[in-house]
C-alpha cells in the first residue's frame, strides 16, 4: 500500500482510519463532503478532497492514483426521515464508488459494513458471527436496510465484476474523535457524567476501542482475503446496556442509574420524538424507533475470525472507557 483513499475520512471510524495508514506509511487521501467538519483531520500530512458517493464525477479524481481504497462513509442516521438520504449515500453512493474503483484499478478495497448486516443472535446463548446474514425485511430502520444492501452489493460485484473488496464490520466503537457523538458515544458521555435517568435492560452490545477497528482495517487490505467478512470487535466487548453504562459512569466518576425503562415506554417516546418533536424542532431526534428496536435485543457478536485471521488488537476494555471517557471530558473543555 503506497498511496490509500479514504473516504468519510472526518468521520469518528474515519479518522482513525487515516492515522492507522499514515503510521503503515502509506500517502493519504481524505475525501470529505465540501463544508464539513474536518477538526478530526487537523494537523495531518494528508491530502484533502472534496468528494460525494452520490456525485459520481467526483470520485474518479478522487480515485486517480491510488493503490488501496478505504470506503468508510455512510449516511448514519436511526432516523426513518433519512430513508431516502441513507438509500442514495449507502447503497447508490457505495455502487458509485465501488465502479469507480474497478475503473480506476485500484488493487484492494476495504468496505466498511456493520453489525447490522449480520443482526442479533438468532441463539441467545451464541454471540453471532461473519456466516449469519440480517433479513432486509428484518432491519430496524433505514440505516440498517441500507447497510445489509449495500454489503451484498459489494459482493455481488466481487463475484460478477472480480472487485478486490474485503468487507469490515464494526461493533460499537467507542474512544476518542467521536466529534458529534455516534449514538454508543452518547451513551458513554451522558453515563460518565450521570445525565442518564433510565436505561432498557434488555439490551447490549459488543464494545471495543475504536482504534483496534482502525487497525483492522488496515490488517484487512494487507491480510483480509478477497470476498469474506470480519466482525471487529472484542472478545470480551458482550457487554449488557446496565453493564457499560456501570463501566462508563465508573470511569467518569458518577453513579449509574438504577431506573430499569420497559422497551414499551422506551417506543412510546421514541415516536414523539421522531415524529413530532424533532419534526418542529428540526433537529436529530434524541430516541429513535430503530434505536428502540434495537435495544430489545443483545447485540453480542463474536470476532473470533477477525482475531485469528487479521490479529485484531484486543485493548484493555478498562483502557477503553477510560479513554473514552477522558475524550468526552477534553472535547468539553
Amino acid at each position: 500500500m503506497t498511496r490509500a483513499l479514504v473516504t468519510g475520512a472526518n468521520g469518528f471510524i474515519g479518522a482513525h482510519v487515516v492515522r492507522a495508514a499514515l503510521e503503515a506509511g502509506a500517502e493519504v487521501r481524505a475525501m470529505v463532503r465540501g463544508g464539513s467538519d474536518q477538526r478530526s483531520l487537523n494537523g495531518l500530512p494528508i491530502e484533502i478532497v472534496h468528494g460525494n458517493l452520490t456525485d459520481p464525477a467526483s470520485l474518479a479524481g478522487a480515485m486517480a492514483g491510488v493503490d488501496t481504497l478505504f470506503n468508510v462513509a455512510a449516511r448514519y442516521d436511526l432516523s426513518r426521515r433519512a430513508r431516502a438520504d441513507a438509500y442514495r449515500a449507502n447503497v447508490d453512493g457505495t455502487r458509485n464508488l465501488m465502479l469507480a474503483a474497478l475503473r480506476a484499478h485500484v488493487d484492494r478495497v476495504v468496505h466498511t459494513s456493520s453489525v447490522a448486516a449480520v443482526g442479533p443472535p438468532r441463539d441467545p446463548a451464541r454471540p453471532a458471527d461473519e456466516t449469519q446474514w440480517a433479513p432486509v425485511e428484518d432491519a430496524p430502520g433505514p440505516y440498517e436496510e441500507t447497510k445489509i444492501l449495500s454489503e451484498r452489493l459489494v459482493h455481488e460485484l466481487v463475484r460478477s465484476e472480480s472487485l478486490p473488496a474485503v468487507c469490515v464490520l464494526p461493533t460499537a466503537p467507542i474512544g476518542p474523535l467521536d466529534l458529534k457523538p455516534t449514538p454508543t458515544g452518547r451513551l458513554i458521555r451522558d453515563a460518565a457524567s450521570g445525565d442518564m435517568p433510565a436505561y432498557m435492560k434488555p439490551a447490549g452490545l459488543n464494545i471495543v476501542h475504536v482504534s483496534d477497528v482502525a487497525a483492522g482495517h488496515l490488517a484487512a487490505a494487507q491480510r483480509g482475503r478477497i470476498g469474506e467478512r470480519y466482525i471487529l470487535g472484542h472478545r470480551d466487548g458482550n457487554l449488557t446496556l446496565r453493564q457499560i453504562i456501570e463501566r462508563a459512569a465508573a470511569a467518569g466518576g458518577a453513579n449509574p442509574p438504577r431506573l430499569a425503562m420497559p422497551s414499551s415506554l422506551a417506543y412510546a417516546a421514541a415516536l414523539v420524538d421522531e415524529f413530532l418533536i424533532s419534526a418542529l424542532t428540526r433537529q436529530q431526534p434524541g430516541a429513535t424507533i430503530a434505536g428502540v428496536r434495537l435495544a430489545r435485543h443483545r447485540q453480542f457478536f463474536n470476532p473470533g475470525k477477525a482475531i485469528e485471521q487479521l490479529n485484531l488488537p484486543q485493548t484493555d476494555l478498562d483502557t477503553t472507557f477510560t479513554e473514552a471517557v477522558n475524550s468526552f471530558r477534553t472535547l468539553k473543555q
